[in-house]
């Protein structure tokens, strides 16, 4: 059975595929980039184009759609909708067209909101931006899907803010802030976090093969949960720094974010700090993994592991 990764030469895509290779499992990467570590298995597709999406999903048997628009500043915002429900769309459609019944899509846990609580996969959805929102529409069209056939596999994992080598998100920004130095806590540090290291949401991704026919849906998050000045001072311990004791109110940093906004808006520029962001960084985003837990999945690195991996593997 050909594997297919959407999205394969991205951050997680490049690690689930190291993982599928080493497991001696055949497997394509559909992407518009190429891929640094895999450079032959590469077709170049466009999620959005449903002819070249049913052309390249011919003779697969599995699919992995990690394929998104995700960055907190993208611009038009219509490309949230486009890239992430239209391509969930197509990708239905081709699965149908080829006989594939069986589809892996990494989701968020950005559709649960902010501040609510400790989210389970029963919570009602609140998203707080469009990236949640197109992610749990997105949602919807799978499982439409899966309900058609009752012999069709979806899982659906909810992923919460992940870390490791190569990536450059947000959790990469402050871990970069806090090593050089430069970091500066917005409020009181006591908000928690739920995260996940990268090696162990590929390992759980390779994990799902084994569930049976029907929805599964599964928060992934790596325990325990952070407040804000555990995670810093756990960087600064694995980076050898001493940490910062310099902060500044929340109302500041929102003040702050809008002008970085406003800046954004006149320049055409983006910046790393943003109105989102700060919300983002301030607010608890604290998610339920208890039914990960129950399916019998042990992840193969601890939370201070994967920092520690990360500072001395990566650039900062």
């Amino acid at each position: 059975m050909t594997i297919a990764i959407t999205g394969g030469s991205g951050f997680i895509g490049t690690v689930l595929a190291r993982r599928l290779a080493a497991s001696g499992q055949a497997f394509k990467i559909l992407d518009i980039a190429p891929s640094k570590e895999f450079p032959e298995h590469v077709e170049f597709v466009d999620v959005r184009d449903a002819p070249a999406l049913e052309r390249a999903l011919k003779g697969c048997g599995l699919v992995y759609h990690l394929a998104a628009e995700h960055k907190d500043d993208v611009s038009p915002v219509s490309l949230y909708y486009s890239v992430n429900v239209d391509g969930a769309k197509n990708l239905v459609a081709a699965a149908e067209k080829n006989g594939i019944e069986q589809i892996i899509f990494s989701s968020t846990v950005a559709l649960y909101g902010l501040n609510n609580g400790d989210s389970k996969e029963t919570s009602t959805p609140s998203p707080f931006n469009d990236y949640g929102q197109s992610k749990l529409e997105s949602e919807k069209v799978f499982e439409n899907w899966a309900l058609k056939d009752p012999a069709r596999k979806l899982v659906m994992m909810r992923l919460v803010a992940t870390f490791g080598i190569g990536n450059r998100g947000n959790i990469y920004n402050l871990i970069a802030q806090v090593v050089r130095g430069k970091f500066l806590m917005v409020g009181r540090g006591k908000n928690k976090k739920s995260l996940a290291y990268v090696e162990n949401v590929a390992a759980f991704l390779e994990y799902c093969q084994g569930f049976g026919p029907g929805v599964s849906i599964y928060n992934y998050v790596d325990k325990p949960d952070y407040t804000m000045n555990e995670l810093v001072a756990d960087i600064s311990a694995a980076a050898e720094r001493k940490s910062s004791a310099l902060r500044i109110p929340y109302i500041v940093g929102l003040l702050g974010g809008a002008c970085f906004d406003l800046l954004a808006a006149l320049s055409g520029r983006t910046f790393p700090i943003s109105l989102v962001r700060v919300r983002k960084f301030c607010a608890d985003t604290v998610v339920n993994a208890d039914k990960v837990q129950a399916s019998g999945f042990c992840a193969p690195y601890t939370m201070k592991e994967g920092l520690g991996t990360t500072i001395r593997g990566d650039v900062f």
